[in-house]
């Protein structure tokens, strides 16, 4: 398989695992702006010819760098990037509780989002 790109399209709320020209994976994520500045993960999909690849992981690890070099925090709403960060402590700072809840707040305002 040829190297992996990960691009971020922000405005989409997509972070995007490409391979050959083809998105082979995603994260879908919102920004929340308060109570501070955090980019909440919703959804990971990797495409199934994909699996087992590493490619989740690599888009989650990239969500974590990419959040630490904005200064913002993430909240992972995610399933897989929540078990994700519960095995890499030190890349996946835990989010407080009150950005957690207000993240869930935002979702729950935006039901047609995910």
């Amino acid at each position: 398989m040829s190297d992996i790109e990960i691009r971020d399209d922000r405005a989409a709320g997509r972070l995007e695992a490409v391979a050959d020209g083809d998105v082979v994976g995603r994260i879908e994520y919102f920004v929340l702006e308060a109570p501070a500045r955090a980019l909440v993960p919703v959804h990971t999909v990797v495409e199934p010819a994909h699996e087992g690849k590493g490619i989740a992981g690599s888009l989650a690890r990239e969500l974590y760098a990419g959040a630490d070099r904005e200064n913002s925090a993430v909240v992972p709403l995610c399933p897989y990037v929540a078990k994700w960060a519960e095995r890499h402590p030190e890349q996946a700072p835990a989010a407080v509780p009150e950005l957690r809840a207000a993240a869930k707040e935002w979702l729950a305002a935006h039901p047609g989002r995910f």
